[in-house]
Parts: structure tokens; sequence; C-alpha cells
């Protein structure tokens, strides 16, 4: 059976080690912190349940998944055998530099090495390997077993071979991948991301809206609509000439307004003491960790319903 290595078993590593176990991987979990592996596993063992009730196992039950995880005593445990190792490090280039060189001593040339990082390009801690034409970044949106997107990201060396690699065994894990034809900071999603709080923090601190009236417009306007297209097709749909008619009718509104966003608003200065105190008022901070399981469990139930959508219509 294909065998995943998990390097790294925090927040990230774990998440992803449900998402290649649920897809029928091998998933040998390793961290350098004592005891990591076996939280992890012990973490994963409470939300497979979860996951089996909303039927998101694959039709596997939660012991059948959790007999396809272990956890290593070292990376070299884990990587011996492996065709693909993930990893999930904290966001520093020095500690990645180190590790990466070490990963690429342990594993065989043909494993592909990846990493979870949001923010670092691959460049700058592939460069000096030996085997740097298999490293890339495979960037998750988390918990990656609820949201299949995945940024698949190569250093101006990464093999073609190993982004075909990478690509194809997300998809075999469940999960869609952004294939980038080349790196740049930030990515894609991050991007968007990024575009989109520049504007909700503008809207805020010049005072034309509230933190929930923002979230509003997203949770119950645009968010229902992109949930399942994106916006390439939202505007392709929102004419009826598609979208070189929506260009043609509205491009004159947002070239409009596009020079009042390139103002930059500090998201830490003064308002940020208005989006705490609003969003403080409407959930105490004691109760952000049970709102974070709600949020898991409406996930849940999102991508129950996006799948079985999606082979009502032969998607």
């Amino acid at each position: 059976m294909t065998k995943i290595a998990i390097i790294g078993s925090g927040f990230i590593g774990r998440a992803w080690a449900i998402t290649f176990a649920r897809a029928g991987f091998d998933v040998a979990l390793a961290d350098k912190a004592e005891g990591a592996p076996e939280a992890a596993l012990a973490y994963i063992e409470g939300v497979l349940p979860d996951l089996a009730a909303n039927d998101l196992l694959n039709g596997a039950t939660p012991e059948a998944v959790r007999a396809r995880l272990s956890a290593a005593q070292s990376y070299a445990e884990a990587l011996e055998g492996a065709v693909h190792a993930q990893e999930n490090a904290p966001e520093d280039l020095a500690l990645k530099q180190a590790l990466y060189a070490e990963l690429d001593a342990l594993a065989a040339p043909e494993t592909v090495l990846a990493s979870s990082t949001s923010a670092i390009l691959p460049s700058r801690f592939s460069e000096s390997l030996k085997h740097r034409e298999r490293v890339c970044v495979c960037h998750p949106i988390n918990p990656p077993y609820l949201i299949p997107a995945v940024e698949v990201v190569p250093a101006p060396w990464t093999a073609p071979e190993t982004m075909t690699r990478a690509a194809d065994l997300m998809r075999a894990a469940g999960q869609s991948p952004i294939v980038m034809k080349r790196e740049l900071d930030g990515f894609v999603m991050n991007r968007m991301q990024g575009a989109l709080l520049e504007e909700a923090f503008r809207l805020v601190a010049d005072g034309y809206a509230s933190v929930e009236d923002v979230d509003i417009g997203i949770r119950e306007g645009l968010a229902l609509r992109w949930s399942f297209m994106g916006p390439f097709e939202t505007i392709d749909l929102n004419a009826p000439g598609g979208v070189a008619d929506y260009v043609a009718r509205y491009q004159q509104i947002y070239e409009r307004i596009s020079p009042d966003q390139w103002r930059r608003v500090d998201w830490a200065g003064p308002v940020l003491e208005t989006v705490l105190a609003e969003r403080r008022a409407r959930l105490a901070h004691d109760a952000l960790q049970e709102r974070q399981v709600w949020r898991d469990r409406r996930l849940m139930a999102l991508a129950a319903h996006k799948r079985k959508a999606d082979k009502d219509i032969g998607a």
C-alpha cells in the first residue's frame, strides 16, 4: 500500500494524516517533540466518528481509517518506503532550511518532499539541496479533510514530474489541487483572501460598516455562490452574454472604486480595537474553542452536501 510520511504532527499535520488515511494510504506521523505523534493520533480518534456520521470517510469505518495510521519514532522511520512526505513545521525559514537538509539526506531520491507552508516560497528552503528538483509546496486550507483546495507550488528548479506526482496524489486523496505555474509570494489563496480582508478592514476603519455587517455581506451574500463556484464562473453567469458581457457592463464600477482600494489600513492600528470589541461582544474569548468545533461540524455538513450534490449531477 502507498505510504505517506507526515513530518510534524501538530495542527496541520494531524489534519493531513486524516486526509491521506481516509483515502486509503498508510500514514506514518513523526515529530521531534516527544509524544506529539501519539497526541495527534488521540486527537484523530476523536474526530473520526464525526466524519463517519457525515459519511466523510469514503465508506470506511473509523476503526479502518485509524488502522492506517501509525506513530514513527524518527523521521527516518516515517520516510522509509514513503512516496510523499508532507512537512508541517512552523513558519520559520531557518528551521525549514535545516529540516529540508535533513529530509533530503534521509528520503529516497524519488520521494516527493512537500511543504504545507502558507508564507514561505519553496525556493527559499530548497535552493541548496542535492535533490531540490523533488521539492514543492502543497499548501492546504485547514482542515484539508473538510476543505479540498490545495496549492501545489514549484520552485524554479522543481521538476515537472514532481508537480505532476504531487497534484495526482492530491487528487487521489480527494483534494482539488491549484497547480501554479511558478512561485509567487502569497500563492493564490492568500492573495485573494488578503484582497478581501484589506477591503473589510478599510470599510470598518473608515466607518462605513460594522464588523457584523461585513460578515453578513460574505456569509449571507457572496459566499453562497462561492461555496460551489469561483469568481470567474460567477461573472460568466451574472450577465446574459457571459464574461465578456459582464466586463462590458460592470468594469467601469470597479475601475472607479479601485483607486480607493490602494490605501492600506494598519490591521493592528486603532481599527483592531473596534474589530475586537465587536467580535467579543458577539462571541466571548472563552467560547472560541466551542465555536471552532461548531465551525468544523458545519464544514462537515457542507462537505457532505457538496459530495452528494456532485454525485447526483454527475460532476
